[in-house]
C-alpha cells in the first residue's frame, strides 16, 4: 500500500504543503470512475518537481501521495463550502471542475464511505501538518506555512478569462500579516512570468484559513499558480522544463522573502 503521506523536515520555520499533488488512486476506486476522471486533470500536476529546491532552503513539506478525488485535503472535514454560492468542488469531489462527473453511474460515495477516506486519507495529512507547525512554533516561536498549488489557467466553470500566473491567498488578510502577503505580491509583480493578484477567486482554502494565525505566530499563504507557465495543460500534462526554470527563481525568490520576513520579524 503507498504512504498516505510524504514529510521531509526542514531546518527553518518554513513548512510547504502540496494537498494536491498526488496521483495514487487504490485499486478499488479506479475502476469506478469515469475515463475523463482517470486522467486526473484537476491534480496540482508537478508541483513537487517544480518546487524541487526546497531542501536548498531548509524548508520542510508534507504532500499527500493519493489523488485529490480520493480525498481533498484542502477542504473542511464537514464539507463546508469554501465560496458559498459559487461552483467548487468537495471533500471527495463527484464533479470535476469542468462540472463532469467524477463516478460512473451508481459509484459514487456514500455517506460512510466518506467519513471512511476522511480518516484514512485526509486526518493523517492534518495530523502531519499540526504536528509539523506545532514543532515549528516551539523551535522558532513562529510558524510560516506556505501552501503550494496549481491550475488551468483556463476553467470557465470555476472562474472568467485566463487566470493570473500568481494568485496569492490569505484568507482576505486573516490567515498572514498584511506585510508579509504585500512582500510575496511585490516579488512576484516584480517578476516577469506573468500577472499576479492577491485574494481574488482564490482567497486559500481550508489550509490557509485553518491554520493561519497571525496572533499566534503563525503565518499561511496559498500560491495558486496557473499550470500554462510551467507544464503542458493538455494530456498527459507534461511538465516543460523550459518554461519551470524561468518559473523557479520567483518561486524561490517568493520563500527567500518569507524567510528573511519572518527572521526580520522574530529575529530567529
Amino acid at each position: 500500500m503507498a504512504p498516505i503521506v510524504e514529510m521531509r523536515q526542514g531546518t527553518t520555520p518554513l513548512l510547504v504543503s502540496m494537498p494536491h499533488a498526488g496521483t495514487v488512486l487504490p485499486a478499488d476506486l479506479a475502476p469506478r470512475l469515469t475515463a475523463a476522471a482517470s486522467a486526473l486533470p484537476d491534480t496540482d500536476w508537478h508541483v513537487d518537481r517544480l518546487y524541487d529546491f526546497l531542501d536548498e532552503l531548509g524548508a520542510g513539506a508534507v504532500r499527500a501521495v493519493h489523488a485529490r478525488l480520493v480525498v481533498d485535503a484542502n477542504r473542511p472535514p464537514d464539507d463546508a463550502s469554501l465560496y458559498p454560492g459559487r461552483a467548487t468542488t468537495r471533500l471527495c469531489p463527484t464533479e470535476l471542475f469542468d462540472g463532469s462527473p467524477v463516478y460512473r453511474p451508481g459509484q459514487a460515495p456514500d455517506a460512510a464511505e466518506i467519513a471512511a477516506r476522511r480518516r484514512m486519507y485526509w486526518q493523517p495529512y492534518h495530523d502531519a501538518l499540526t504536528d509539523a507547525v506545532t514543532r515549528l512554533r516551539a523551535r522558532y516561536g513562529y510558524a510560516l506555512l506556505y501552501d503550494a498549488h496549481s491550475i488551468r489557467s483556463r476553467v470557465p466553470r470555476l472562474f472568467d478569462g485566463t487566470l493570473p500566473t500568481f494568485s496569492i491567498g490569505s484568507n482576505d488578510g486573516r490567515a498572514a500579516d498584511a506585510g508579509l502577503v504585500a512582500l510575496v505580491a511585490r516579488v512576484c509583480r516584480a517578476a516577469t512570468d506573468g500577472p499576479t493578484v492577491v485574494d481574488g477567486r482564490f482567497k486559500g482554502g481550508y489550509i490557509t484559513r485553518h491554520y493561519g494565525d497571525p496572533a499566534n505566530h503563525v503565518h499561511a499563504v496559498q500560491m495558486e499558480l496557473a499550470q500554462a507557465a510551467y507544464m503542458d495543460e493538455a494530456p498527459p500534462y507534461a511538465f516543460v522544463e523550459a518554461k519551470a526554470a524561468r518559473l523557479r527563481p520567483t518561486l524561490r525568490a517568493v520563500l527567500l522573502a518569507l524567510l528573511r520576513w519572518g527572521r526580520a520579524r522574530y529575529g530567529v
